[in-house]
């Protein structure tokens, strides 16, 4: 393997900020690796989209991360990762994970009862990506998926212990509570952010599966496997992208990886399009 190809950035991607919490799960597992994260933040949430749409936006993003000339693309939003990877991936000559199929074995491994919950934007859950990923594992258990699209916003804003939003998951929570469920996937990559609201509505006892965790897991496999692992000892830097800058993305993205960022760059929709 060329040296130069290792020395490359891994590239992440979200219709919005929330695949800023699978970039803190990467940098957890590959601390020494460069990561360029872009998010498609004029044209969020994706949720709410056709699939031809969403196919068509996922292959422009991991377009722009080629543009940097990364070495490995991890789809970090779930609708993308539940409708498109096919298609990105015969794209694109660089390996493409997503997070469906990483949270799908890490929720199966951790079940106990036989009753797993999915809540996912629109596409996620219509599309059944959890559902189907699962029953591949264990044709057995039971899974209950649960459309919850004002998390998406409700994130963005910061709004992370407000009485709105638990008032909200009151609501789109309660009949999964009532199924008797015992392992609960966050099925896109913004709700880690509000786990806190969701874990005290569906109960302590529910265990939360972040799909970021799980994928972090496996870029980390995916690089030994193809010997791409940079040969770097010092910390890896990360690079900032949107397609327009919100207000609070400075606040809101200090939320999703814990710490400030320094610069963000704006890039312009038309590039992407073009």
């Amino acid at each position: 393997m060329n040296f130069m190809e290792k020395e490359k950035s891994i590239g992440v991607f979200d219709s919005g900020i929330g695949g800023l919490t699978v970039v803190k799960r990467i940098a957890s597992v590959l601390p020494k690796e460069d990561i360029i994260y872009f998010g498609d933040t004029a044209r969020v949430p994706y949720g709410s989209k056709s699939n031809k749409t969403v196919i068509e936006y996922g292959i422009q993003d991991a377009r722009f991360l080629i543009s940097k000339n990364v070495k490995a693309i991890v789809v970090a939003c779930n609708t993308v990762s539940s409708i498109a990877l096919k298609e990105i991936r015969s794209n694109f000559n660089v390996p493409i994970i997503g997070v469906i199929k990483p949270g799908a074995h890490l929720a199966a491994k951790e079940n106990k009862n036989g009753r797993i919950g999915v809540i996912g934007t629109r596409s996620t859950v219509n599309n059944k990506a959890y559902s189907n990923e699962i029953r591949k594992i264990d044709q057995y258990i039971e899974v209950f998926e649960k459309e919850c699209p004002l998390f998406v916003p409700l994130a963005e804003e910061g709004w992370i212990k407000h009485k709105a939003t638990y008032d909200i998951a009151e609501e789109y929570l309660k009949d999964l509570r009532e199924l008797k469920i015992d392992t609960l996937v966050l099925g896109c990559t913004h709700y880690p952010i509000l786990s806190e609201v969701i874990q005290d509505v569906i109960g302590k006892s529910i265990k939360l599966i972040d799909s970021g965790i799980a994928a972090a897991e496996e870029v980390k496999n995916e690089l030994d496997r193809v010997g791409l692992c940079t040969n770097k000892n010092s910390l890896g830097n990360q690079e900032f992208f949107v397609s327009d800058i919100p207000t609070k993305f400075k606040e809101v993205a200090q939320l999703f990886l814990g710490r400030e960022i320094n610069s963000v760059q704006k890039v312009e929709l038309e590039s992407l399009t073009s």
